[in-house]
């Protein structure tokens, strides 16, 4: 059948269980796809020959950014920095996790649209994190076109702080800003997710859902939707190390933009300025193909605030100029 809805990322479609027929995907393919439909994550074995090797590189590299005794078996490896964010930039085997071409090939059967790593963090231990989902940090128009795909580099254990996830959660209503009453723009926040835990916590009341952990193996790997609700558990056992990757994938011909800055209601968008990893070419926001000539405030945060009602009177000013009109 025709996809009548491309606005929305095929595994996330009300049409998915007409439109995968016509796909072409394998049996392993298929299973990833029904379970990010179903239950808003997917397990797969990471497609890596050389992940041993690169997962060992990695660890030496970094280490010793993260100022934590990891010869000492007893010592305690939470007390440094928990993460290295895009050190893509610097690791070349970082760099080719990231940009596994099977993984964006994956990626982009399953969403419909070609994907791009923009984004890498790097944890020797868990994040101990509340949980959250990556819609209020990461977002597009069309929404959900995002996703995560988290690899172990390591066995992980119970008292590791496990990934933790609420499967189904990404079904439910999207925070924005709007949602919860709150304005966006020209607010500071000590956390972006701050805002929208009390209402993740109602829901999660509500629905009576219960989290389910990700006692990984290594070299598994886990996608997740935009809109999971996720986070990291307590580490029982400071001794011990959680080494994992996390990349963050937008796809084409959207807008990418951060929710919790912005008002979407009021045209206020704060924008992402993207660079995809996989290639270093930058990835300008686009809407249905067209690149949004943006007239904006200076520079906030990563990103910029943007009104699509000034976009659109310039394009139409510029339309009318190629024409004759004026």
């Amino acid at each position: 059948m025709n996809n009548l809805l491309p606005g929305l990322p095929l595994v996330e479609s009300p049409l998915f269980p007409a439109l995968k027929e016509g796909w072409g995907l394998s049996a392993e393919e298929e299973r990833i796809a029904n379970d990010l439909h179903d239950k808003g994550y997917a397990v797969f074995q990471f497609p890596d020959d050389e992940l041993d090797n690169r997962t060992h590189r990695i660890r030496q590299n970094l280490e010793p950014l993260f100022k934590v005794d990891f010869a000492t078996p007893n010592s305690d490896k939470t007390v440094g920095e928990r993460r290295v964010q895009d050190a893509w930039r610097f690791d070349e085997d970082v760099r080719a996790i990231a940009g596994n071409h099977l993984v964006i090939d994956l990626l982009s059967k399953l969403y419909g649209r070609k994907a791009f790593p923009f984004q890498t963090l790097n944890f020797p231990v868990g994040t101990q994190q509340e949980a959250h989902t990556d819609f209020v940090h990461f977002s597009s128009l069309p929404e959900r076109f995002m996703c995560g795909v988290w690899l172990a580099m390591e066995d992980i254990s119970s008292d590791s702080g496990p990934l933790f996830y609420y499967p189904g959660s990404h079904k439910w209503p999207a925070m924005t800003n709007a949602l919860v009453g709150r304005r966006g723009t020209d607010v500071s926040l000590e956390s972006a997710q701050d805002p929208y835990g009390p209402a993740w916590q109602a829901l999660c009341d509500v629905y009576g859902a219960q989290p389910e952990t990700f006692l990984a193996r290594k070299g598994q790997a886990l996608i997740w939707c935009a809109n999971l609700l996720h986070g990291g558990s307590r580490q029982n056992d400071p001794r011990l190390t959680r080494w994992s990757q996390v990349t963050h994938y937008y796809f084409d011909d959207c807008i990418y933009y951060t929710p919790a800055f912005s008002d979407e209601a009021l045209g206020q968008l704060h924008l992402r300025e993207l660079v995809a990893i996989s290639d270093g070419e930058k990835r300008p926001n686009l809407y249905l193909g067209e690149k949004l000539v943006a007239k904006t405030a200076p520079p906030q945060k990563a990103g910029r605030h943007y009104s699509p009602l000034r976009w659109l009177a310039a394009n139409l000013r510029q339309r009318a100029q190629r024409t004759g009109s004026i």
